[in-house]
């Protein structure tokens, strides 16, 4: 299965049949008003060239209707272009002759109603809506057909498009030929039958949330008719026959104004987003742990064969299949709703948006998992999954057929013949991701995989490692059996199962109120199905952390200028905007960046002015400090430092001003928004999704004639660890801009970050920032135990009896104070300046060698942030 930043790059286009080759949504062509009736003949010479078109296309966005009257229409005694016409339908026309002919029979008569043809001719139009968009439903959406007035001439208050239909926010529209037969003859309508069949059209596009533009109006004909109407009996009347061209295109959000943008993000969640609960879930574990095949088994429901099978459609390169190494992070979505389990194995279901359809109810839930490796070769990835993405809860995959096995890997670094020695085995690999879960102190459950391959003793003495570990951190760990058959639980949660989570892990959690109290251990088989059940039933009942604000980490008073929304990014990609997002932004180019990631508080919509950075200024070396996101050298390597000129150059550089930078933030506005791939118009916090964007021309946001003067600039470059984010009503009135940093200082509850030297370079995490910094200092704080600390009265002791006493009480209180000390580590960016959010998580990894796992690391707090 692809993951959530696969595209359509080539969505279908829209058409126009008049001419071969050219776009109908480019040309300029006079437009005709159905209130004001003024009809001007488009000057192309190639439209008065024309007498038909191509055949009507049986599928696409194109159809062609004689006419969408509500009514039949009248009797006509001549016409110059046709014979005779029922409905939509069209007999052969008589292409001999061009002489008038008597029709006697009426040109429309239909049986249906005004409001179920009204029904009927807005499903037509839904349709080809949905042919020209990367992405539609393929499950049933209840439309809003409105109920038309009894008087025709009110359906001009009909005409104002309405909220826009899920699933057409990327549709380039659809194109209606009016007055044109199914074979491409022109029929054409006399003036009134146009404006009433427009009129109908923009209802039909307005119910959908769309409107229509008119391309194009030509004469191809005569008619006359007796008029009984009138004063004067039986008076023929003669008028011109047209016919015409109009372009249906969605109606984006993108004109918002700043004080609409306040007041949406301020309200409570809106329709046009998703509600349904989303728990974000990452996997991890060493390389050997079978966690891509457990993931195959769950979000294909289906068993493995013991050799990889259901692990094939999740990994994303070739080398990966090869080595059966996962090396990138992978994605699945699961949908629970009730007992159901929506994944692939469920019909009809091929995409995550087909997930979303089926679990759209307030009490369903999607669970997104986030594969990760296990080798150490690829650590980093395992820690962008587990720090960067921010995951609800982590499950922590130990084999149980393996014991003391040795991890071997190979890179181009390590020699010749590419063999790498490693001394670490998977069991010290798996307990040092379990050391780092909890160093994170991040919710936890561990799978114990490989079920029916692990010997009893071997499986014993490893679980009381696990358990030890467990409860020295403070936690209680959760054994957990399945009392379920183990065939059950691919396509629907065992009830026993949710009832022994609920007993055993869901009920002890809401008692305490902290999720980190308890850590659920499940045995597993994704070949036998063993706890494949209990997974689900975990994974159904698991419980959603609240939405994500700006004052999770710190109050107001300590960081006052906190965004509106942040959007913290880790892939971009490129994709085509819509005809309906290029005449919206007056975009030249037809593609824009693509950026994928989550929102870790705000609310995000179509329409939405944000600021994206931070970038290099215009006085630093874009090249130079751009980061450098190389592969690791591999297991049993340090990273070489630079200890160049230019690496001198970059680490003794001073921190520059926020407000003095020029070009760190640039504006852009959202164009696009998908939520976990289903298109949305607005994402909601804690949500993962992407958002499409289109920057500022230069100049058009800046009054500084220096950048007129430097022509046409670049694209920029967006890159992993880069936000988007809104500025609050406070900084923009101000002029204040979001400050990045190139200094931190952070603060660290252990005495291990005291190895750590100065001028030491290392690696820091901070959401999904992945930079190389440099420690300048290391001082150790006042601990709680050196202020209680009261002088006691000398009491002379003549023959020393209390010296062993005071020297043992000394000792241990010199211990405790050490156990409770507090440390601040000032450190400075090397790479590039980061916009790095006070009171986050940071880590700190230092390099490998043989005899480390490479995610030996510290993990503190941010206190302070530099310029």
């Amino acid at each position: 299965m692809a993951s959530i930043f696969t595209f359509d790059h080539d969505p279908p286009r829209v058409n126009s049949p008049w001419q071969s080759g050219q776009d109908s949504g480019k040309r300029p062509h006079a437009e005709r008003s159905a209130t004001t009736g003024a009809i001007v003949e488009s000057e192309e010479p190639s439209d008065t060239q024309l007498d038909r078109l191509e055949a009507e296309p049986q599928e696409g966005p194109i159809e062609y209707k004689l006419h969408l009257l509500l009514r039949p229409r009248r009797t006509y005694k001549k016409m110059s272009t046709t014979l005779r016409v029922s409905g939509s339908q069209q007999s052969r026309p008589m292409r001999e002759t061009k002489q008038p002919r008597q029709s006697t029979l009426p040109l429309a008569s239909s049986n249906q109603s005004r409001q179920n043809r009204l029904h009927h001719l807005t499903t037509q139009l839904l349709w080809r809506l949905q042919q020209s968009s990367p992405y539609h439903s393929t499950a049933s959406r209840d439309l809003v057909i409105p109920k038309l007035p009894e008087n025709v001439a009110d359906l001009a208050v009909l005409e104002k498009p309405g909220k826009l239909l899920p699933g057409l926010e990327e549709s380039n529209g659809a194109l209606y030929e009016i007055g044109v037969a199914d074979d491409g003859t022109f029929v054409g309508l006399t003036k009134d039958e146009m404006d009433e069949s427009m009129t109908t059209l923009k209802v039909m596009a307005a119910s959908l949330g769309c409107k229509v533009e008119v391309q194009r109006m030509k004469a191809v004909g005569s008619c006359e008719w007796t008029d009984s109407t009138s004063g004067s009996v039986n008076e023929v009347q003669i008028a011109d026959l047209w016919v015409a061209e109009a372009l249906i295109m969605p109606v984006l959000n993108v004109q918002s104004n700043g004080d609409d943008q306040q007041k949406s993000r301020n309200s409570a969640p809106r329709r046009d987003a998703s509600i349904t609960d989303q728990l974000r879930v990452s996997l991890i574990g060493p390389t050997t742990s079978g966690k891509t095949t457990l993931l195959g088994t769950l979000s294909n429901g289906t068993l493995d064969n013991g050799r990889g099978s259901s692990r094939i459609n999740l990994l994303r390169h070739r080398h990966e299949v090869a080595s059966g190494r996962t090396s990138s992070i992978a994605q699945e979505l699961i949908g629970y709703d009730a007992r159901k389990i929506f994944n692939y194995n469920i019909d009809n279901i091929n995409e995550w948006p087909d997930i979303h359809d089926r679990v759209m109810s307030e009490n369903g839930r999607l669970v997104f998992l986030l594969d990760s490796a296990g080798h150490p070769r690829y650590q980093r990835t395992t820690l962008r999954a587990l720090i960067g993405w921010a995951p609800h809860w982590t499950l922590l995959c130990i084999p149980a057929n393996e014991d003391g096995t040795p991890v071997s890997g190979t890179h181009s670094l390590s020699g010749a013949d590419g063999a790498m020695g490693v001394g670490i085995d998977s069991l010290d690999l798996a307990l040092a991701h379990l050391d780092l879960c909890l160093k994170l102190a991040m919710p936890l459950s561990i799978l114990i995989t490989k079920y029916d391959l692990g010997q009893h003793a071997s499986l014993k003495s490893k679980l009381n490692i696990v358990l030890t570990r467990i409860k020295a951190a403070g936690r209680t760990p959760k054994l957990l059996i399945s009392p379920a058959r183990d065939e059950d639980g691919l396509t629907e949660v065992p009830d026993t199962d949710l009832q022994k989570i609920k007993h055993d892990v869901i009920t002890p959690i809401s008692e305490s109120g902290d999720p980190l109290s308890i850590i659920p251990i499940i045995l597993t088989s994704a070949v036998k199905g063993t706890g494949i059940g209990l997974t689900h039933a975990l994974l159904r009942s698991l419980p959603v952390p609240p939405l994500p604000t700006a004052r999770d980490f710190v109050p107001l008073a300590l960081n006052p200028e906190q965004p509106d929304a942040l959007f913290h990014i880790d892939e971009v990609f490129e994709m085509s905007l819509s005809r309906a997002q290029t005449t919206a932004t007056s975009a030249a180019n037809k593609s824009a960046p693509v950026i994928t990631g989550y929102l870790r508080f705000g609310r995000l919509s179509i329409g939405d002015r944000v600021v994206l950075g931070p970038f290099p200024g215009d006085d630093e070396d874009a090249g130079a400090l751009m980061p450098k996101d190389h592969p690791s050298p591999g297991y049993g390597l340090s990273i070489p430092h630079p200890l160049s000129a230019e690496f001198a150059r970059l680490s003794s550089r001073h921190p520059l001003s926020a407000s003095k930078v020029e070009g760190e933030w640039l504006q852009a506005t959202i164009v696009n928004i998908r939520d976990l791939r289903l298109p949305v118009q607005t994402i909601e916090a804690g949500q993962a999704g992407s958002i499409q964007i289109v920057f500022d021309e230069p100049g058009e946001t800046s009054n500084s004639t220096d950048t007129l003067d430097k022509g046409a600039l670049p694209s920029p470059r967006i890159r992993k660890g880069q936000v988007l984010a809104v500025p609050s009503q406070h900084m923009v009135a101000t002029g204040l801009t979001l400050q990045a940093t190139s200094s931190l200082t952070a603060s660290f509850k252990t005495s291990d970050v005291k190895s750590l030297a100065a001028n030491s370079i290392i690696i820091a995490y901070v959401g999904m920032v992945r930079t190389t910094v440099r420690v300048l200092r290391i001082t150790r704080q006042k601990s709680d135990l050196d202020s209680r600390k009261i002088p006691t009265e000398d009491n002379d002791d003549v023959f020393g009896m209390n010296d062993h006493i005071e020297l043992e009480r000394s000792k241990s209180e010199a211990d405790l104070d050490e156990y409770h000390a507090e440390y601040h580590v000032l450190l400075e960016l090397l790479n590039s300046r980061e916009w790095i959010e006070l009171g986050s998580q940071i880590v700190l990894v230092e390099g490998w060698s043989k005899d480390r796992s490479g995610l030996e690391s510290y993990v503190g707090k941010v206190i302070e942030i530099g310029e």
